[in-house]
């Protein structure tokens, strides 16, 4: 384990990261907000303390092997957490405690969108800004913009990226360098940001509230700077560039690379987890918009309006809202929680197992199926028409047991703090999932829950936006021996 290459990765993604709340202090300085000391003041402590970590290590210069991207990536994820709570924690609107403080910035950076602040209307348009950038720059994931400036920094950085790149086939890479890869990627992620905030601007939001929700849409982060979400504006047209915007930035962003490098779209409609993806959502809006009209909830109409934004809002685990799906009748609130542990594909900005894991794992049921009746058979595993190696699938398969497990440990853990058992249940969903909004008493948001609910809660967002193992895996013995 190389700790002093590892310290100074750190300390310099510490000071870069330092430098995205100059944004925020130039809101502050448009708007003439109370914030500008805050973020002054966060910005120089983030600089100085990322400066003493790299500093005493500054000449230390090697590869990362395997574990050291493991324990980077995973470090990182938790110094930024901390990084970026420093601004919250400072500033006098909103006022948040240590734990309150913590909470926001993980829950940004992971795209979870579950917030324990209340009226958010009432916030200084920098710390609404703040908290949309937050969720913009962990969409793509903050180690990808890591690996991108790597090469400057003297340290190979494809070990970080398979540490942080989610679904069973990441070690494939896009383009033959990995920086090249990740700039790639950004340059994608940031033209549909682009077109978001225009589309926004254009179906009627002030272009302040664009760019902010354009953050959070594409990064599927489900921030808002409104209280009542989406449904604030109460627009159609709102409602559908937001509805695209999730699904596109659901899709595995390597269909997006060859769409651009190729200027075609037809391997979309032939990539069998963008097809699955595409048929969980055409059934959860179909038995939507039926339950929503055989109770009388609403009319047709609106009943299918509003299970077509709900769907694809939860299903991508993006978290906005146009109406409270929570008070939905009968089975309704179970069903929509229960599209977001598929979530969006691989190698995209969704949470969730991802889809192409529940399609093997559906697969993998079928040929167990058909081995009852022929049990000497040979019956492989095909996606797209290619058999998928047997470690792949035990790899799938081991990755959905942990993930079962360590969902309901954090529930029994977060019900003996006092929590009922519907909002522990749709609490961890909402944060393993990296979904946001849940049942009962986590609807709304998560002010109301204990402090030792919100730590685990935390543990929970940073273990779904790792996928379980990268951050499972510091913890077993054989990780640390030599």
């Amino acid at each position: 384990m190389r700790i002093q290459v590892i310290l100074r990765v750190i300390g310099i993604l510490v000071m870069v990261f330092s430098l995205s709340l100059i944004p925020p202090i130039i809101v502050s300085l448009i708007y003439q907000d109370d914030t500008l000391g805050a973020f002054a003041s966060a910005l120089a402590i983030n600089l100085l303390s990322g400066f003493l970590i790299w500093f005493p290590v500054r000449n230390q210069r090697a590869d990362l092997k395997i574990r050291d991207g493991f324990v980077v990536t995973v470090l990182f994820w938790f110094v930024l957490g901390l990084s970026g709570s420093v601004p919250f924690l400072i500033s006098t609107d909103p006022v948040l405690t240590f734990t309150d403080a913590l909470f926001e910035s993980i829950s940004a950076l992971t795209t979870t969108g579950a917030t324990i602040i209340t009226h958010i209307d009432g916030l200084p348009p920098s710390i609404l800004f703040y908290r949309q950038q937050l969720q913009w720059l962990g969409g793509m994931g903050i180690i990808v913009l890591a690996v991108a400036i790597m090469p400057m920094l003297g340290i190979g950085g494809m070990q970080l990226y398979r540490a942080e790149t989610p679904g069973p086939v990441k070690d494939s890479k896009l383009t033959p360098r990995i920086a090249e890869t990740a700039k790639a990627l950004w340059y994608i992620y940031a033209s549909l940001t682009t077109v978001c905030a225009v589309g926004y601007w254009l179906a009627g939001m002030t272009l302040f509230d664009a760019i902010c929700h354009s953050f959070s849409t594409v990064a599927i982060g489900g921030f808002s700077t409104h209280d009542a979400s989406i449904g604030y504006y109460n627009s159609v047209a709102i409602e559908v560039v937001c509805s695209l915007f999730m699904f596109i930035s659901a899709i595995n962003f390597g269909l997006h690379f060859y769409a651009w490098r190729n200027q075609s779209v037809l391997h979309y409609f032939k990539d069998p987890e963008a097809r699955f993806f595409i048929f969980i959502l055409f059934c959860t809006v179909t038995l939507t918009t039926l339950g929503l009209t055989l109770t009388a909830t609403y009319d047709w109409d609106l009943a299918f309006r509003y299970a077509v934004f709900e769907s694809i809002s939860i299903a991508t685990t993006a978290g906005f809202g146009t109406s409270d799906f929570s008070a939905w009748p009968h089975f309704l609130p179970f069903l929509l929680i229960v599209t977001s542990f598929a979530g969006g594909c691989a190698s995209s900005t969704g949470g969730g197992m991802k889809v192409m894991r529940i399609l093997l794992i559906l697969k993998q049921g079928v040929r167990e199926i058909q081995r009852l009746v022929h049990p000497s058979a040979v019956i492989p595993i095909k996606v797209g028409g290619k058999a998928i190696p047997e470690r792949v699938v035990s790899a799938v398969w081991g990755f959905f047991s942990a993930y079962l497990i360590v969902y309901v440990i954090l529930m029994i853990g977060l019900m003996a703090t006092g929590i009922d058992q519907v909002t522990a249940w749709s609490a961890v969903a909402a944060t393993l999932n990296n979904l946001g909004p849940g049942l009962g008493d986590v609807s709304a948001n998560f002010a109301g829950i204990n402090d030792p609910a919100k730590w685990m809660l935390c543990f929970s967002m940073l273990l779904g936006r790792l996928e379980v193992f990268t951050l499972l895996v510091l913890f077993t013995p054989m990780f640390w021996q030599r």
